[in-house]
């Protein structure tokens, strides 16, 4: 590497990183369910708890200054969770809508744009090189799941679309975004954080369409069965980016 370019801190855009994305949404989220309600923690502890971790992560990936595929991938895990928390924490300790949070998490997304944009000049993925843009990108993330938490919810719960018809909706925005993008009609920065959100509620909808119970809408495939398959892959992608640095971006200055 020359003194010229520098490493990009944050996985770069592949295929993997969009499966592992999916993946460890519904591996996040049942997760939180296991400490919040077979281990008893209750959904305020658990927030608290995992809240914790998440900050220790986000140090951690700090302190390394570049992308390490097990601690980017940790913490993406941890934003899921986190994420899913702090929306079910306000809409069931709070009593606030579903679609008042959907309002409330955009707002909040476009404001930490406006002051990323602000700071940086630049919103790119490919240029997080220094503690600020990962600071505001790491906040973005966590906005994000939240945001397509409560979207999620909204559609699956509040409009009653179901497991199926939730993943076929959220499955279109997603490659719509993309071609969007191909065709030059949305910005690769606008592409990004749509597919982005969208991720979080194909993930949550393919979990449960799964796991759920025929009357319900799902396949009643074993929680533990489908957990173990989705976490051995998270697992098994992880090691290989870790391995082969395909994911590696470098930037030139």
């Amino acid at each position: 590497m020359t003194k010229q370019q520098v490493l990009n801190r944050v996985a770069g855009l592949s295929i993997f990183f969009w499966i592992i994305k999916i993946l460890s949404t519904t591996v996040g989220e049942t997760a939180a369910d296991f400490v919040n309600v077979n281990l008893g923690f209750g959904l305020t502890n658990t927030t608290l708890l995992m809240g914790a971790i998440t900050v220790l992560s986000v140090l951690w990936q700090l302190k390394l200054k570049r992308y390490y595929a097990p601690a980017y991938w940790f913490l993406i895990v941890m934003m899921s969770i986190e994420g899913t928390l702090i929306t079910d924490m306000l809409v069931d300790k709070f009593g606030i809508s579903q679609i008042t949070l959907d309002i409330i998490f955009t707002i909040a997304m476009l404001a930490i744009f406006y002051l990323w944009y602000k700071a940086e000049k630049t919103l790119s993925i490919h240029e997080i090189d220094n503690n600020a843009r990962e600071i505001y990108y790491w906040i973005i993330v966590l906005t994000t799941f939240a945001l397509g938490t409560a979207v999620g919810d909204t559609v699956s719960e509040h409009l009653s679309f179901g497991y199926l018809h939730s993943l076929i909706l959220f499955g279109s925005i997603f490659f719509i975004a993309y071609g969007l993008h191909l065709k030059k009609i949305l910005s690769g920065v606008s592409a990004f954080w749509i597919a982005f959100i969208v991720t979080r509620p194909i993930g949550a909808s393919l979990g449960d369409l799964l796991i759920q119970m025929p009357k319900d809408g799902g396949l009643g495939i074993n929680n533990g069965i489908v957990n173990i398959v989705f976490f051995s892959i998270v697992i098994g992608l992880t090691a290989y980016l870790n391995i082969t640095k395909v994911d590696v971006e470098i930037e030139k200055k």
